[in-house]
Formats: C-alpha cells, sequence, structure tokens
C-alpha cells in the first residue's frame, strides 16, 4: 500500500503536499536503521519466510521446502540455476500453469533487454514484488535523498521520468514488456500525480516519436528531478535545449534539484551533465535494479556507493569471480563477504527466482554497512588471453583519459584480436567521441598504461608484448552506435551497448556500419 491516499492529493496545496510527503516518506529511514544494524537477522528473516510463502508450490515440494530451517541446509539442497535451467517453468506459467515456483498468480514478465542477444528472456514479476521491491524502492530513493536534503522541494513539482520505449504485450493472458513499461503500467496514484510525461506518453513504443511527445507534455511542467538511463536521458535532454533554444536545462526548468539515475555506469556521462545542469548544488543519486529486482540505492549525497536494500524480499549470496567458472562454484551469504573482492550475485527472490545467477558482478566497498560498486557482468568481459579485463576497469580507465585529454566520450565497445599465426592478440576498440582527442595515438596509450594500472593480470600479458600488443583504437563517426542500436529496433528506454565481449560480432558489425 502507498504511505498516503492519493484520493485528494490534487485539492491539496502544493506546498503542504511537499511537507507532508517529505514527513511520511522519512519515517521509513527508521526501518531502514534496522536492516543496517542487523543485516544478517533481515537476511535470514527473509529466507525463511520465502521458503514458507512457497513451500506448497513445484519447486517448495521438490526440494522440501518445508524442511528447511536455516541457510546451510538451503545452500546444501537447492541448486544454483542459470536462466536457461529454469526456462522451461517459466514458459509453462507463461501459458497459464501456476504455483510452480510461487504461490500467487504472476501474470507479468519483464523482458530483459539488458544486452543486445537477439534471445529475450521474460524475468517473472509477482504482485508481491511489484509492491514490496520495485514500488517500496521507488519510495526509498526518495525516502534516502529527503534524509539527507532537509530542505528539499523535491514534490513542489514533478520527476521527468523516462522509461522504456516498449508497448506492454499479452500473450496466452499474461503480460510482458519492459520491465519501466511494467512499473509505469501499475504505477500507484501518488506516483503518476508526481510524474511527466502521461503514461500514454510513457509507454510510446517509437522512440523519436516518443521523445518529441515528452518535451512537448514536459517542458511546460515545473520539473523538480529527472529519472531514467543517463545514455538516453542525455539524448532527450539535448533535444530539450535544442528545441527550446535554451543553453542550459535550469532556463527551462529552474527548480531542478536531483538526477535519479541507474542501468550503466554514470562516470563516462558527468561532465556532459554538468555542462548542461551547471549548478553545484544539483544532486546526482544513483540506484541499481535490474528486472529480477531492486538491489541498491546511493544513501549518501556525492558518493560512488549504494547501500545493499536487504528487506524487499531478496535473499542474496555471492560467488567469488576467481571460483565462478568452476563446475560448482560454492556461493556464501551476505554475511561472509569481504571488501574488494569482486563477486557474481546470486538472487532468491518474491517473484520465485530461487538461487538465481543475475549475470552481475559487484564488490563490497563497506561492511558496516553493506555498500557495493557495481563492477560489471558476468559475460560482459574480455579474458581470451586470461588478462580479465572487467568493466569496471574499462570505465575507470576511460575516466582517466578523458581528465587528462579533456576528450568526452558518448560510447564505446571493445573486443578480442585474435592471434593468428605469428600475430599476437590485441584488443579493438570503438569510441564514439562528443569532443574529439587531439592526439588518438596519445589517447590510445594513455588507455594501455591506464589499464596496466587498474589489472594486474593486463599488465602482465601486455609486458614486453607477451601476449597482447598495443590496443587498436577506431572513432566512431557521429551516431554511430545510435544507428546501430536503431538497426535492431532497440532504441530507447533500458537498451544497452554491450561494453565488452570475448567475441568479434559486436566490433565486426559496428566497423560494417562505420564505413557507411
Amino acid at each position: 500500500m502507498p504511505y498516503f491516499s492519493t484520493s485528494k492529493i490534487p485539492k491539496m496545496p502544493i506546498p503542504l503536499f511537499n511537507s507532508i510527503a517529505s514527513w511520511l516518506l522519512k519515517k521509513r529511514y527508521h526501518q531502514i536503521e534496522l536492516f543496517i544494524k542487523y543485516p544478517a537477522e533481515v537476511q535470514e528473516e527473509v529466507l525463511q519466510q520465502l521458503l514458507e510463502i512457497a513451500q506448497n508450490t513445484e519447486i517448495g515440494k521438490k526440494y522440501d521446502f518445508e524442511s528447511i530451517q536455516g541457510y546451510a541446509t538451503f545452500r546444501e539442497r537447492v541448486p544454483i540455476v542459470s536462466y536457461e535451467e529454469i526456462e522451461p517453468l517459466i514458459e509453462r506459467t507463461r501459458k497459464g500453469v501456476q504455483n510452480l515456483f510461487w504461490p500467487t498468480a504472476i501474470k507479468w514478465f519483464a523482458k530483459s533487454s539488458g544486452t543486445t542477444n537477439a534471445k529475450s528472456k521474460f524475468i517473472p514479476v509477482s504482485s508481491e514484488a511489484l509492491e514490496d521491491c520495485h514500488y517500496k524502492s521507488g519510495k526509498d530513493l526518495l525516502c534516502l535523498y529527503l534524509n539527507n536534503n532537509e530542505n528539499s522541494q523535491l514534490f513542489t513539482g514533478k520527476s521527468l521520468r523516462l522509461g522504456g520505449s516498449k508497448e506492454l504485450y499479452e500473450d496466452n493472458g499474461s503480460f510482458f514488456g519492459d520491465l519501466s513499461a511494467i512499473l509505469i503500467d501499475n504505477m500507484p496514484l501518488w506516483a503518476e500525480f508526481s510524474s511527466t510525461p502521461s503514461s500514454r506518453v510513457s509507454l510510446m513504443s517509437e522512440w523519436e516519436s516518443k521523445l518529441s511527445a515528452i518535451i512537448k507534455e514536459s517542458t511546460s511542467e515545473n520539473v523538480t528531478s529527472l529519472a531514467g538511463v543517463p545514455s538516453w536521458m542525455l539524448v532527450l535532454l539535448n533535444q530539450v535545449l535544442q528545441e527550446t533554444g535554451k543553453s542550459h536545462l535550469f532556463d527551462v526548468w529552474e527548480n531542478l534539484e536531483v538526477y535519479f539515475h541507474g542501468g550503466v555506469n554514470f562516470s563516462p556521462y558527468k561532465e556532459q551533465y554538468q555542462k548542461i545542469l551547471p549548478r553545484e548544488r544539483f544532486k546526482y543519486y544513483e540506484i541499481y535494479n535490474a528486472s529480477e529486482g531492486f538491489f541498491a540505492i546511493q544513501d549518501r549525497n556525492n558518493s560512488d556507493e549504494l547501500l545493499l536494500m536487504l528487506d524487499y524480499g531478496i535473499f542474496y549470496e555471492f560467488i567469488p569471480m576467481e571460483a565462478y567458472k568452476n563446475e560448482q562454484p560454492r556461493a556464501i551469504p551476505l554475511w561472509e563477504v569481504e571488501k574488494d573482492k569482486n563477486y557474481a550475485i546470486i538472487i532468491t527472490t518474491n517473484s520465485g527466482l530461487w538461487r538465481y545467477k543475475i549475470g552481475d558482478t559487484v564488490r563490497f566497498t563497506s561492511l558496516a554497512p553493506y555498500r557495493v560498486k557495481v563492477t560489471g557482468r558476468t559475460k560482459h568481459h574480455i579474458n581470451v588471453f586470461g588478462e580479465e579485463l572487467i568493466i569496471e576497469n574499462a570505465e575507470e580507465a576511460l575516466k582517466q583519459i578523458c581528465i587528462k585529454t579533456g576528450a568526452e566520450i558518448m560510447d564505446y565497445t571493445a573486443g578480442p584480436i585474435f592471434m593468428e599465426g605469428k600475430e599476437k592478440g590485441g584488443h579493438e576498440w570503438i569510441i564514439e567521441f562528443r569532443k574529439k582527442p587531439e592526439d588518438l595515438d596519445y589517447f590510445t596509450e594513455f588507455l594501455d598504461n591506464a589499464l596496466k594500472s587498474l589489472n594486474s593480470d593486463y599488465e602482465a600479458k601486455r609486458y614486453n608484448n607477451t601476449t597482447l600488443r598495443m590496443p587498436k583504437v577506431h572513432m566512431a563517426r557521429e551516431n554511430l552506435f545510435y544507428d546501430w542500436l536503431k538497426s535492431k529496433d532497440k532504441l530507447g528506454g533500458q537498451h544497452k551497448i554491450p561494453r565488452l565481449s570475448n567475441k568479434r560480432n559486436y566490433v565486426e558489425e559496428l566497423l560494417d556500419l562505420n564505413k557507411k
């Protein structure tokens, strides 16, 4: 249930509404303090509740959830699974068979668009997950922001949201679409009232028409916050400036105070945002969510660490990345993790995902409370030559280069150059710049040196060109990545450029398109 009634909101004076909404959201902070103080106990309670609720499902009976009385038995009895292994159960549920992995009816499926792979995943979304995870996290994001910014006037205006560009489709009595479309379609009244554009526009499927409709509806509103994926939000905001003829966004929305962002690393985009939002007191707040759930929220101003949220009906486990490819990797619970190690996340959720490999990797920056940084994807890295290059390394290296050279990066991807005959291997990068470096050779050399300083495995393989030669960097033409996504009908919303890959298919496709 929402924290407050919405039936009389339109009649309530805006300043009063802002005060009441802020007060009610801040009340939640005491519950957050509880799981910060007792993280292991809260997580153990979450696990037992999930097991009890699902004990009479097909999965619950198969693994005898009723007799599981602790984490050790759960880990021993229930296997870690990938999407491919549970796809048959999900497909049966999509066709109307219920009580397979969760007892309440599941009618919503988030069509995963985290990669550009042709094959789609359909992630189950229960009513419990909508209410106790996704919408609860939205309120918690506001709660944490308001707790840190006592003088906020957030609710005197509206939030400009940029969701997925896919419509919802009905299939065998179930519905599927982008997670953002599902959330907007089921949004509580209080959130709908305080958002722009309208749901009709938010759910438009054609990206370029949608941009125009958003601008038409939202430029006249009193927008106080922004919410969306940085890459696509930047496209929208630059279009707003172009169509309004303004030099920065405060000339359009003078009361803007915060941008809530997630989905991709913000570092490559931050300088570009600061140019169109030139106000020191303007805030940036990061979130970490996915089709499978909402996991972490930035809980402090000017921080790049995210507080892991422990009471959303999600039980967390972690596999050290050095053991991830083992035939039977051993997962550990939250209370056994260590700082500064790279882990793959395993989740058990209130949508019926049991010990599910989500495909993300994180590093803990703090254990009291548990804070993380997202370091990449288990499949999105380059390890053809034992260099184990992860997205976190790439993003940090590019950030250092941009500071050093003054370049600005829009998008990039990288893949391997395979050994051929006596030729050594290497990495091939395609980078689209907003502001090009003066000397691409110097940029490439700096990239190589930065990666060496950040990744000892990469450094070892580059030593005296033992295994890897100097990386090769291509300067992409304008809008290359946009055109590539458009050719795949993947514009807008949650669609992302695959940053690193062990294969050359993305690089080859982009190089071909770069010639046109």
